[in-house]
């Protein structure tokens, strides 16, 4: 089984060439390898190869995987949620200015019916950040851990930025009626407070699903 690993790595390692992020890889693969290799302990060298190559590709198949991930580089994934977090929050600012500022029935009827489901929509917004940690987990595998840090701590200026607006009064409390309740303000804090590890389990998720 040993040599099973070792072959594997060898060829992985010739087909990545000078591939900048060879090591990350090779080191990503090898620990898969050992998992995988105690769970096949019971079949043969042979049957054993089958069933690696049959989950983890070959060699040459995960070479070419790896290059073309790669090709979305750290700064265009991290702008690209970062914007995205911004682009909620200027909808959500606009919508909440637009209530508060003109008399539109229609506008009222949407506000209710966003009102009435807050958690729901707490909900949805952690699956965002949840998405952020997989893709970047997915997409640059070891190295995506800083990445994760660096663009969560952007793209939370705006939530902090909103939160400070309002605990201050520059954003009148009653723009936000019938949101800010004790429960309510109380689930935004510990909910703000699990979006990093949530991140982080999701980026663990995320690496694991690249092999």
């Amino acid at each position: 089984m040993e040599q099973l690993k070792n072959d594997f790595l060898s060829e992985l390692e010739r087909r990545l060439g000078s591939f900048k992020e060879k090591d990350s890889i090779l080191l990503e693969y090898e620990s898969h390898l050992d998992e995988m290799l105690v769970e096949f302990m019971s079949s043969n060298e042979g049957e054993a190869r089958r069933l690696v190559y049959n989950r983890l590709g070959s060699p040459e198949e995960i070479a070419a995987m790896w290059k073309e991930e790669l090709s979305v580089t750290p700064s265009n994934m991290k702008w690209l949620f970062v914007l995205l977090n911004v682009f909620m929050f200027a909808g959500g600012s606009a919508l909440t200015v637009a209530h508060n500022v003109f008399e539109w029935e229609w506008l009222g009827v949407v506000w209710s019916y966003l009102t009435s489901i807050p958690f729901i929509i707490a909900f949805v917004y952690i699956f965002f950040w949840a998405l952020l940690g997989y893709e970047i987990g997915r997409s640059f595998g070891h190295k995506g851990r800083s990445l994760v840090k660096k663009t969560f701590l952007l793209a939370l200026i705006p939530n902090l930025t909103l939160m400070l607006l309002t605990v201050s009064g520059a954003i009148p409390h009653e723009w936000f009626h019938p949101l800010l309740t004790k429960a309510f303000i109380t689930a935004c804090i510990v909910l703000t407070a699990a979006l990093y590890p949530i991140c982080l389990f999701a980026y663990k998720w995320g690496r694991r699903a690249s092999v």
